[in-house]
């Protein structure tokens, strides 16, 4: 069986090529994003800078701590605040009563350091102050809270990135061996024929698939390891992770490769099973029969998955927009959601192309074009195989670019909405800790106003209930969000800082929006903040940037996907031409000369381009449909954006990779 392997493998290496390439692109962007992860979770040690001179820092807390219901008892959660608390005033008596101190010559400052034994200034501070040694120290410097939020969106990225390459990997190498199996049909005939059982031929299948797995998934290690390093420093490049921020050549985390490893042979293995199913399960004479007719091409179990992850997309789509439709606005969701519809859409791929493809204009045109429209309609595999790669493309493109340009024009026409002036400086930005029920407490980005009386009267907010000029001292405006919003209810708040608990009166409630509505408290309930810096809100205006470094990571991504479909088109239809010498030579006996014979070809791969990339603008569609009703039910500014050009370009470069793949082929064997 071994030597059988190796030689089918050595004797169609082409045909697996893009196989080979897929996983081994897959393994070494797991294995790069997995060593990345597994620097932001375990960053090197780095010398403390504000108390680099101190062997001891004692800092204030930075954790505000709750004790809420759990079952029938009570527990005690914590939650991070903006700042440390300043260290205890008696604290800071007793210290200085002992020994020298560091950085205290403020009013109230929040971490000090001093070089005393540890054991005495843990037995001085007790639990009313933290007390750091060695790196931890780094937590008193005044850049950690920053670092902290760059390492949790570049653990954001990172993930998400390996998430889809793992997505679009399984189906590009399902598609590379699904079609390479079928073209096959005639040799697993031949080997039915000559007594091989069906569990020998799909052991066959499963044991190339092992060997691809194992080559593939340890090439792309190897590839990753090398790409770890510079990926780091493109992404400080691109103000994506910290300037300090590095991944050692090689790594030194092991768990990266595993993960890598095996999910590459895991992935080969899960692609070819299907195949190996299908190719063992008929007899001689059916296989024979179906070498030249694409017959049977949506079995039972594709097609159910295919049913199933389509409306799982759909209901889970429709189930968010009905109970909580803020949460179609966050990254997490529209990154996540789609590929329920793409998987969906790209497994049922064979039942959608043929009417697809009537309603689409056909190249070429008069015989040619029929010619095409019938070969298309009739390869229900091989325009299957062309159409999925470009459905995951373009929906991808779509979905992330739409609803992150979606969202971030909501918010911009939110906020220039919410200002009557030209010009205005925003309230501050504060956090507050709010208990909601019994169970849990909530940290909310709120805002904060000096001057209330101007606030009501040049503030445009969506206010459903109440009056924004009976905001004051010991009162708050919140959005529909809270548990508690009638007007007269009182809230149960903590400060950024981390004092309280206090009770504020509602004064008014807010819609939703976009997330960016309220709550607002004055200036009395957020010790510390100063007003934002005056912003051009006035109608007309132009818009800020969406956030760069989002739009980074989207183009990494797409860039990332549009290389899988590369890969995928040009495997795919370099196989499915190299097959079709038989075809063209009767075309050119019927009459057709070189020329039409190509553009035969040519128009048949741009069909099956065009039906994927219609799939793929159709996923577009539903999920901005869902995204644009969700921004209604939240009375936030309807603003989405058709990102055109992304999905464009995406369509342009598959249509530009199928005619190369099946041009070149065809030209060689029409001479």
């Amino acid at each position: 069986m071994l030597s059988l392997v190796v030689g089918g493998l050595r004797t169609r290496w082409a045909s697996l090529l893009g196989g080979f390439l897929a996983l081994a692109l897959g393994a070494g962007m797991l294995t790069a994003t997995g060593l990345g992860l597994a620097a932001a979770l375990d960053p090197p040690p780095r010398a403390p800078e504000r108390f680099a001179s101190s062997p001891v820092v004692v800092l204030g807390q930075d954790r505000l701590t709750v004790e809420v219901r759990r079952g029938p008892g009570t527990a005690l959660i914590s939650r991070p605040l903006d700042r440390p608390q300043p260290v205890d005033t008696g604290v800071l008596r007793e210290l200085r009563a002992r020994w020298t101190l560091t950085g205290a010559g403020t009013a109230a400052p929040d971490a000090v350091g001093l070089d005393a034994p540890v054991a005495e200034v843990r037995a001085v501070v007790g639990d009313r102050a933290q007390v750091l040694t060695g790196a931890d120290r780094r937590r008193a410097d005044p850049g950690h809270e920053a670092d902290t939020r760059e390492l949790t969106g570049l653990n954001a990225l990172l993930g998400t990135t390996g998430g889809v390459a793992a997505f679009v990997s399984v189906f590009v190498v399902a598609s590379v061996f699904a079609f390479s199996v079928a073209l096959r049909r005639r040799e697993f005939g031949l080997l039915r024929t000559a007594g091989a059982t069906p569990a020998q031929v799909r052991r066959l299948l499963l044991a190339e698939a092992a060997v691809l797995g194992v080559t593939a998934s340890a090439a792309g290690c190897a590839l990753g390891a090398l790409a770890a390093p510079p990926m780091a420093r493109a992404l400080v490049a691109r103000e994506l992770a910290p300037a300090w921020f590095a991944t050692a050549a090689g790594g030194s985390a092991g768990w990266p490769y595993h993960a890598a490893f095996w999910t590459g042979l895991v992935v080969a293995l899960a692609g070819a099973a299907a195949a190996a199913h299908r190719a063992g399960r008929t007899g001689p004479t059916a296989v024979l029969r179906e070498a030249d007719v694409d017959r049977d091409v949506l079995p039972a179990g594709r097609a159910l998955l295919g049913a199933g992850l389509l409306a799982t997309g759909l209901g889970l789509l429709f189930w968010t927009y009905g109970t909580e439709p803020e949460a179609l606005l966050k990254r997490k969701t529209y990154t996540t959601l789609p590929m329920l519809l793409i998987g969906g859409a790209a497994l049922l791929a064979p039942l959608l192309v043929r009417p697809v493809a009537r309603l689409l204009p056909v190249p070429g045109g008069g015989a040619v074009g029929l010619l095409v429209r019938a070969n298309a309609a009739a390869a229900v595999r091989r325009t299957s195989a062309v159409a999925a790669p470009v459905l995951v493309t373009v929906a991808l493109a779509g979905t992330l670019f739409g609803a992150s340009e979606s969202v971030a024009r909501a918010k911009e026409a939110e906020a220039r909405e919410r200002t009557a002036a030209s010009y205005a400086a925003e309230a501050g930005p504060t956090s507050l800790f709010v208990r909601d029920g019994a169970e849990a407490v909530v940290k909310y980005r709120a805002r904060a106003v000096a001057d209330p009386a101007a606030f009501a009267g040049l503030a445009r907010l969506p206010v459903v209930a109440g009056d924004l000029r009976d905001l004051d001292d010991r009162s708050i405006v919140v959005n529909e969000e809270f548990e508690r919003r009638r007007v007269g209810e009182e809230v149960e708040v903590w400060r950024a800082d981390g004092s309280g608990p206090v009770r504020l009166r509602v004064a008014a409630v807010l819609a939703r929006g976009t997330g960016d509505n309220g709550p607002y408290v004055t200036r009395a309930q957020a010790p510390g903040t100063a007003p934002d810096r005056p912003d051009r809100l006035e109608p007309g205006a132009e818009p800020r940037p969406v956030n760069q470094a989002a739009r980074a990571g989207l183009r990494l991504l797409l860039g990332l996907v549009l290389l899988y479909t590369v890969i995928a088109l040009a495997s795919t239809l370099l196989m499915a031409t190299s097959v079709r010498g038989g075809e063209l030579a009767a075309l050119r006996l019927a009459g057709a000369t070189r020329a039409q014979a190509l553009r035969a070809v040519t128009g048949e791969a741009l069909l099956a381009v065009a039906v994927g990339a219609v799939l793929g603008v159709a996923v577009t569609a539903a999920v901005l449909g869902a995204l644009g009703a969700a921004l209604a039910a939240l009375s936030a500014p309807v603003t989405l954006a058709l990102p055109w050009a992304e999905t464009g370009a995406a369509a342009a470069v598959c249509a530009a990779v199928a005619v190369a793949a099946s041009a070149l082929p065809a030209w060689r064997l029409s001479r």
